[in-house]
């Protein structure tokens, strides 16, 4: 007896393709249970991304910013590691964002990016995640202004102008610097604050 392989013709051949999800399913798998609330999971280009626990040297640099900042009541909100939805496949939780104010403080809804005055993201073992994966998703979104405040090297790092995907301007602020944000030039927050020895 013969065993004859049989090789489908080609325009039947089937390549595997990657199951992207929308905000509303990313939602729904949460609100079915599938998704814990509790688990540190973020919706990025319609992936579900496992995100590492968040360590002391981040929760603390996370604390910081917020208790730096001035009241900016009926200017701003300021919301700490809450979503936003920059576009049908893309909710992530950046650490700090400034908002653009709204009186129901967006009860109705997630913001979007042009609710985003400032959007911040601390990192340390996430670092290279932050500029190669989720920045150039908040560019192609259009968030003005993105600071990636790098504990690993003690800098924040200001991205704005963002063009085709990427930002057209990028400033280092060191230890000794103070950087503002671009639509409150009149908050100075020094770096050695931000990050500290």
């Amino acid at each position: 007896m013969t065993t004859q392989i049989v090789t489908p013709p080609a325009e039947a051949t089937l390549t595997p393709q990657r199951r992207r999800f929308t905000v509303a399913e990313y939602y729904a798998l949460a609100d079915a249970g599938i998704l814990a609330h509790t688990e540190r999971v973020e919706l990025l280009d319609g992936e579900i991304i496992v995100m590492p626990p968040i360590g002391n040297r981040h929760q603390s640099g996370t604390d910081r910013i917020p208790a730096m900042l001035p009241p900016l009541w009926e200017k701003a909100i300021v919301r700490v590691q809450g979503p936003v939805h920059l576009d049908g496949g893309s909710a992530p939780q950046p650490d700090v964002m400034l908002l653009r104010w709204r009186d129901d403080f967006y009860e109705t809804g997630h913001p979007g990016p042009a609710d985003v005055l400032l959007l911040i993201e601390v990192a340390d073992t996430t670092l290279a995640f932050d500029r190669n994966e989720k920045l150039p998703l908040y560019a192609r979104a259009g968030i003005p202004e993105v600071w990636i405040v790098n504990l690993r090297d003690r800098r924040v790092e200001a991205y704005t102008e963002p063009v085709d995907g990427a930002y057209a301007n990028i400033r280092h602020f060191e230890v000794g610097d103070s950087v503002s944000p671009l639509h409150f030039p009149d908050i100075v927050l020094p770096v050695e604050r931000i990050i500290p020895a």
